[in-house]
């Protein structure tokens, strides 16, 4: 069992699929070899939902190696709006009981068909609106770096285990962030895909006016490619499509991209950077200029303040139009002492807004992804910030206070992470690339963007990242292979 634990944490998952498919390695090893680890190290970082042992091997022991380039590795599927057949899906909070789906997300099936065997939940905070995994209903997701810092949210669980090296890849979603924040908290890769590149239903036709979408937290560059080929394309009724790719996302990490024009955007007034954050940033263009991109400075194109009072109101909306649904269908109208405060705050100033100010708010982020879409015009790529703090500390972040104003929220949340929320907003692919350490030893990630429909050019620039400063080999403390695992 150890050999194979160490295997998984030393080969992606294309390599291990490979060694699948030559009959080296069997899919059931793999699930065992990710569950001891799970039995391991879950107890130290809390990431883990639900476990489903007996449905993955059922599922392992059917995989032939020959249904994708991942075919045989293991999963875990984020508890937040994935249907996962016999999985309790609790999103994170008490409100939803022990819910357990009869059917799979299109998502899901997907990954089903590639034979990938589903082993298990991740964990999420209450409805994905947090910047830090925790909640009333599972505590804290800790942090494989250090164990008083956050692994970020709302994909905190999912990166948590694939930066511990406990699998080589776990599905995600991202709203605001939530895939983006947590690679950069755990040092490993994330990217948001263009707005309605892979799918929502059938449950969800569209997360936040189109801000969320689903796809995963991974160790290198060319699982994720993978990952988006497999998964990607409209489902049925879907809302969204996004643009036709003449080629595979895995081919796009093959080959290094032409010289880029990118603009760098530093600051998100009214919030600072930190010292940290600025280093990580200044290493990141210095990368870039040596491997021959052209990188020059621009200012934010964003009001914050105007950006984040329409993008709550959206989530106002939404929750509110989202517990008035479970109130109907139980035929009692769902209770404050139900829901975190988090959840009320939001509830209480954005909940009761009008057709017309919700209609306004999306008004305002699509007239966003117009002022995006010109700037696209004159770059190839964006580069932020990830975040502008490096990992903080999960009371820096929760909010269990609900005497707070939304104001005090957003001034919490957004000033550790101002700048990934736009690319939702504006339906571009954007990643986070884990490519600076700080001096405590914590992983700062920076935050490329491309147009709408770009997600071949970014997984390129990704990928020649990648080989000009790999960070595979940098694990964390809490790691299969040196925790004892």
């Amino acid at each position: 069992m150890k050999d194979f634990q160490t295997l998984i944490a030393t080969h992606d998952g294309i390599a291990l699929a490979a060694l699948v498919r030559a009959k080296e390695v069997r899919p059931t090893e793999l699930l065992d070899a990710v569950l001891a680890s799970l039995d391991t190290l879950d107890p130290a970082l809390n990431a883990v939902a639900e476990r489903l042992d007996d449905p993955a091997r059922q599922a392992a022991s059917s995989v032939t190696g020959h249904e994708s380039v991942l075919a045989g590795v293991p999963t875990l599927i984020k508890d937040l709006f994935m249907p996962v057949r016999g999985a309790r899906m609790s999103n994170g909070s008490f409100l939803f009981g022990d819910y357990r789906p009869d059917f799979d997300g299109e998502l899901v099936a997907r990954l089903r068909r590639a034979g990938i065997p589903i082993a298990g939940t991740s964990l999420s905070p209450e409805l994905g609106t947090s910047y830090c995994t925790s909640s009333a209903r599972f505590g804290v997701t800790r942090n494989p770096w250090h164990p008083h810092v956050s692994a970020g949210g709302s994909s905190g669980a999912a990166a948590a285990l694939v930066a511990a090296r406990v699998l080589p890849f776990a599905h995600g979603n991202d709203g605001g962030g939530s895939l983006r924040v947590p690679a950069s908290c755990c040092g490993v890769f994330g990217l948001k895909p263009t707005r309605g590149r892979t799918p929502n239903g059938p449950m969800i036709g569209e997360g936040w006016a189109g801000m969320g979408i689903n796809h995963a937290i991974t160790r290198s560059v060319r699982d994720s490619a993978a990952l988006l080929d497999l998964t990607a394309g409209a489902d049925i009724g879907a809302p969204y499509a996004s643009p036709h790719q003449a080629d595979t996302f895995l081919a796009a990490t093959q080959r290094d991209p032409r010289p880029l024009r990118i603009a760098v955007i530093e600051q998100a007034p009214p919030w600072p950077l930190h010292p940290a954050c600025r280093a990580a940033l200044d290493h990141t263009v210095a990368l870039l200029r040596s491997l021959g991109h052209d990188v020059e400075p621009l200012d934010s194109p964003v009001e914050s303040a105007a950006f984040y009072g329409h993008v709550f109101t959206i989530i106002g909306a939404q929750t509110r139009a989202l517990l008035d649904t479970i109130g109907a269908q139980r035929n009692a109208p769902v209770r404050g002492d139900e829901i975190e405060a988090r959840t009320r705050i939001i509830l209480r100033e954005k909940g009761n807004v009008s057709g017309a100010e919700y209609a306004s708010a999306v008004d305002w982020i699509h007239a966003l992804g117009r002022t995006f879409g010109r700037l696209m015009e004159r770059y190839d790529v964006l580069l932020t910030p990830t975040l502008a703090m490096p990992p903080l500390a999960p009371a820096a972040l929760a909010t269990v206070d609900d005497a707070q104003s939304l104001s005090d929220v957003i001034d919490r949340s957004h000033r550790f992470s101002p700048f990934t929320a736009w690319f939702n907003a504006t339906g571009q692919p954007a990643m986070s690339v884990p490519l600076y350490w700080d001096e405590q030893g914590l992983p700062i990630g920076s935050q490329f963007a491309g147009a709408f429909g770009a997600e071949s050019l970014l997984f390129s620039l990704a990928a020649q990242l990648e080989r000009a400063a790999p960070w595979a080999d940098r694990a964390p403390p809490v790691c299969v292979g040196l925790s004892g695992a």
